[in-house]
């Protein structure tokens, strides 16, 4: 990002990070950066070569992102919720030829068991944070730095060129092994911008991140959207209801990203705890992504906090496309409109643009697209059409233009009987169930009806134990009474949690997985 460096020493006292009650500047993130950067000169690490992160969340990680964007190091997060095979996959499929970890933690631990069955290829350093930072105490906390600790001058070093990856972010791997997307430093800093534009953030903001460092959302519109605008991070390791309302009431926040379970969670705090809400109204913004927002979710937050939630529509190929208005109505259920620099469009089965409220595939173009999947040059031209590319959402366009998500492709369209059916549809509808806390519908395999809707349900904690069965069936009598025929679900079970990524999405493979594992929960009976 050509614009970093510049937008750092603009604002050199100007406080970057929050963490832990301490304040580190924007001249203390470059001096570490500098650190940082000089350790991996000395252990011969390069422009081009492949750095992984595998730590949890500390101010250290952003020092080390700003390393790697300013001298063309390409960044390469690992989920910390990843085990030992998955780890291996992203070490050796992106040729890391460092990785940085911190002892101590279970990030380590498995580091150490991938070491133990035998060391990736092209790793060559195993990097822990203590030795990056020997001046700080707890590992953990930034600190200033000892003087005979060597540091190179960031301003000197020839700055990657706007094509380079900047970034491999890795996919979920639902479908097969998880693909490394190459965003480029144009895509991170054009998109970026324009989303910080739109939603007017400056660096009199001071943003709540406790969004994970390994995904984009929270390492590009986050940590990037910080570094390029000059706004304030106040960040935290995970995401806790408490510490975001305290973080307003006190710490002078002015906004919060987050994925819609932190707005569950949230609403459940204000549950419990009323006068949190006056906090919250001081806010300027909160959004939305990653997963889609329920409209109640979407009500009830207004109705407590007067806040309106921005809901926004992105993915690692394409960053950032679809939002709703900063100035202008934010409509629950949608993701609003192109951001500036984005082009999406929605194609039918035939390859045309269907009509208004009817379903299409979402195809973007835009400054955000990915350059392509890592070393994968066969489906990264499968992901393309005439340039566009094809990113398997399924959604519909209001004859003023808001996109409203259906679900994937592959999971979320379920094609029963002839009829295209949106399980989002369906969710919506039993979660209005009194007794119902979050519901989550899949297709299942059926030899007459090629597939057969299937629901798993969180009960609320209202519903006895072991009395689930009366309340499963007053729910499929509610689906029927909301519901076309076709449309409502053939088996229903209640599940004690959702099977969720660390972003909050539904695992749908695996709850397909579970229902054919586990037959024979149906409380409704199949069509004749």
């Amino acid at each position: 990002m050509k614009n970093l460096l510049r937008s750092l020493r603009e604002r050199t006292a100007h406080p970057a990070v929050v963490w832990g009650g301490r304040s580190y500047s924007f001249e203390e993130m470059l001096r570490w950066a500098g650190q940082y950067v000089a350790f991996l000169e000395r252990t011969g690490v390069k422009r081009g070569d492949r750095v992984a992160i595998f730590a949890e969340t500390c101010p250290e990680l952003i020092a080390a992102l700003v390393g790697h964007l300013s001298v063309g190091v390409i960044h390469v997060p690992i989920n910390t919720r990843y085990r030992s095979e998955e780890a291996r996959h992203i070490l050796e499929d992106s040729g890391a030829v460092a990785v940085l970890t911190r002892e101590g933690e279970e990030c380590h631990a498995i580091l150490e068991e991938i070491l133990g069955e035998g060391r990736p290829q092209e790793l060559r350093e195993v990097i822990s944070l203590a030795s990056v930072f020997p001046s700080s105490p707890s590992k953990k906390f930034l600190s200033p730095l000892s003087r005979e600790f060597l540091s190179s001058d960031l301003t000197e070093a020839e700055p990657p060129a706007d094509d380079d990856v900047a970034m491999l972010i890795y996919t979920s791997g639902t479908t097969g092994k998880s693909k490394g997307v190459a965003l480029s430093h144009r895509a991170l800093e054009e998109n970026t911008r324009a989303v910080m534009d739109l939603w007017q953030f400056t660096e009199r903001d001071r943003l709540v991140l406790a969004l994970p460092l390994f995904h984009v959302h929270g390492l590009c519109l986050g940590v990037a959207g910080a570094l390029l605008t000059g706004f304030t991070l106040v960040l935290e390791e995970r995401f806790d209801a408490a510490r975001v309302v305290e973080a307003f009431a006190h710490e002078g926040a002015t906004a919060f990203m987050g994925v819609p379970t932190m707005y569950v969670r949230l609403l459940e705090y204000l549950d419990a705890h009323p006068e949190g809400a006056a906090a919250l109204r001081k806010a300027r913004l909160f959004t939305a992504g990653s997963a889609p927002l329920p409209a109640a979710d979407f009500h009830a937050f207004q109705e407590k906090t007067g806040h309106a939630i921005l809901e926004r529509y992105g993915m690692s190929e394409t960053l950032f496309t679809l939002s709703n208005p900063f100035n202008g109505e934010r409509r629950p259920g949608t993701v609003g409109l192109p951001v500036p620099g984005c082009s999406v469009r929605l194609v039918d089965d035939e390859g045309r643009e269907p009509p208004v409220g009817e379903l299409g595939e979402i195809h973007v173009k835009g400054s955000g697209v990915m350059s392509g999947y890592w070393r994968r040059p066969h489906e990264t031209a499968a992901a393309f059409r005439d340039g566009w590319f094809l990113t398997g959402d399924v959604a519909r366009r209001d004859a003023d233009g808001y996109v409203t998500i259906v679900g994937r492709s592959s999971v979320d369209i379920i094609k029963s009987g002839g009829f295209k059916i949106s399980a989002r549809e369906i969710e919506d509808v039993l979660r209005r169930h009194p007794a119902v806390k979050d519901a989550a519908v899949v297709g299942l395999p059926d030899r007459v009806w090629g597939q057969r809707i299937a629901a798993a349900l969180v009960l609320k904690d209202t519903v006895p134990p072991g009395e689930s069965g009366p309340v499963l069936a007053a729910v499929a009598a509610f689906a029927a009474e909301h519901l076309a025929d076709y449309k409502k679900p053939r088996d229903i079970r209640a599940v004690p949690e959702l099977p969720r990524n660390a972003l909050g999405k539904v695992q749908k493979h695996v709850l397909v997985r579970d229902f054919s594992d586990r037959p024979g929960a149906s409380v409704l009976p199949r069509r004749e």
